[in-house]
């Protein structure tokens, strides 16, 4: 079963208040959800991650595990998932968002395309402030697409997972009961 595969990378409550820069947290940080694998806590956590992930700047980690505390889902897979965004993702969904706003608000697309990004002649701590001249050029549809992406990812995610853990667990059962009724037989 993966969720004992997974079980045994997780650290333990123990190992979690003991740390030093986690213990001043730790009364937030008890909740059972926050830890344990289960069907509604890795969906949520999934979700969670997914929302947190768009969120522009390097914020999005600190931002899951915060919704991961509020919402008392799986905190490290919440963690997790945000990394789904990186420099090399940021802007294909970012186009995406702009899209999807653009769907929404029917704001029509311009025939030019929008200011491209580019990284070439900058270092790797200049890329927060050209990403944020570049969504700034693209208005209105990125400022509606951004959050209704997050939320459909978020609610797509949770949905798949929450899905594919019940097929799992369906799939798993019946497997169980053919090996008994062909042990009876």
């Amino acid at each position: 079963m993966p969720r004992k595969f997974f079980r045994k990378y997780l650290p333990t409550h123990e190992s979690i208040l003991s740390n030093r820069w986690i213990a001043w947290f730790g009364p937030w940080l008890k909740h059972h959800n926050l830890w344990h694998l289960h069907r509604r806590s890795v969906a949520g956590g999934v979700a969670v991650g997914l929302f947190a992930g768009l969120i522009p700047g390097p914020l999005q980690i600190l931002t899951g595990v915060i919704l991961a505390i509020i919402f008392r889902v799986n905190l490290p897979v919440a963690a997790l998932t945000t990394l789904y965004t990186n420099p090399l993702t940021i802007v294909p969904l970012y186009y995406v968002a702009y899209r999807y706003g653009a769907l929404v608000t029917m704001t029509e697309v311009p025939k030019q395309e929008p200011a491209t990004f580019s990284m070439a002649d900058q270092g790797w701590l200049d890329w927060i402030p050209a990403l944020i001249d570049w969504m700034l050029s693209l208005g209105k549809p990125l400022a509606v697409g951004l959050p209704l992406l997050a939320v459909t990812l978020a609610a797509l995610g949770y949905v798949l997972v929450d899905g594919a853990w019940r097929l799992y667990v369906y799939l798993t059962w019946r497997r169980r009961l053919q090996r008994r009724r062909q042990e009876s037989e």
